[in-house]
């Protein structure tokens, strides 16, 4: 929760600055918004410093006191004791304290490194095409983790596939442009990987339509999927795939290309339906055979001085080019 607050507290900064940036922005805010809330705007406008002093404070108690050596601690009891650390028995490591020290843009990045690197170690389990949240599960500790240790040991939150977690795992290896990584853990908790044989389908015993809340990670049922109806993980399955992996974001009025691929991809193509009748049609090419990084975009045989496309909602269909490779 310090990553995401982290997260939070600069985000949000970042909008209070938008907010106020001149007599245009505040006339559109009157515009659109009631008074009160221009109003409020206006009073974040001025806690914008303390935002950012909020966080750099924040972070650098994340730094002092939530690195373990090898990756990064979940938590502390109110007597102190750590969580997620090697010195545990049960949950020496979690995976979202490591996922989101890279997806907050905040933590050392020789330590996200290695946060992340800990986190393949120990979590992901390619034979049984498992990415699991924490290990060992909670189990004989006497001491109380909360509703999590209700859980039998490999079930759900307790040392099982909480599949949102392992969602943002796969992103965070995505944004540290680890492109053949991201694509095997994303290949590697697909459902439909899962129900590909027979007797994988007997093991999953779930639809392979639906992405699982969760996936058991233990014997005797480990890799049983539970929860197919119940969860959000499917949406940010599905951003994963567009965002983190083909890179299409959309940023105000424009398209942003960011793709982070496995090397051996030669490149894919997207069209993207903007508005009532405006279509692009992109066509990415990779042919240095890297995982990461944009050379040259152009727009209808124009070359553009960045990765972010124009987007105008004209009706037309426009064709878009993007060259992967060293800038």
């Amino acid at each position: 929760l310090g990553w995401f607050l982290y997260s939070t507290l600069t985000a949000f900064a970042a909008l209070c600055e938008r907010v106020g940036e001149g007599e245009t922005a505040r006339r559109e805010l009157v515009e659109t918004a009631r008074r009160e809330l221009v109003e409020t705007a206006r009073r974040e406008l001025v806690e914008t410093a303390v935002y950012h002093q909020q966080a750099a404070s924040l972070l650098q108690a994340l730094e002092t006191h939530g690195w373990d050596g090898a990756w990064y601690r979940r938590a502390y009891d109110d007597d102190g004791v750590p969580l997620g650390s090697a010195q545990n028995r049960e949950c020496r490591i979690d995976a979202i304290a490591q996922s989101w020290a890279v997806l907050s843009g905040a933590a050392d990045p020789q330590r996200a490194q290695q946060a992340m690197q800990s986190a393949y170690e120990y979590l992901v389990l390619e034979k049984e095409r498992l990415i699991l949240l924490l290990t060992p599960p909670f189990d004989k500790t006497p001491r109380d983790p909360g509703y999590i240790k209700g859980y039998l040991p490999g079930i759900r939150e307790n040392g099982g596939q909480y599949s949102h977690a392992a969602i943002w795992t796969i992103w965070a290896f995505a944004r540290l442009g680890e492109g053949n990584m991201a694509h095997a853990l994303f290949d590697l908790i697909n459902p439909i990987t899962h129900t590909d044989a027979p007797e994988k389908v007997s093991r999953y015993k779930a639809e392979p339509y639906v992405l699982a809340a969760d996936v058991y990670g233990v014997p005797p049922h480990q890799g049983r999927g539970g929860w197919t109806w119940y969860t959000g993980s499917s949406g940010w399955f599905y951003r994963l795939g567009l965002e983190g992996i083909l890179g299409l974001r959309k940023v105000g009025h424009t398209l942003l290309i960011e793709p982070c691929i496995p090397q051996d991809w030669a490149g894919y193509e997207v069209v993207y339906r903007y508005g009532r009748a405006t279509s692009y049609h992109i066509h990415v090419e990779n042919p240095s055979g890297v995982q990461q990084g944009v050379a040259e975009v152009w727009l209808d045989g124009q070359r553009l001085t960045g990765p972010q496309i124009p987007l105008h909602d004209d009706g037309q269909t426009h064709q878009v080019e993007v060259f992967l490779g060293a800038n």
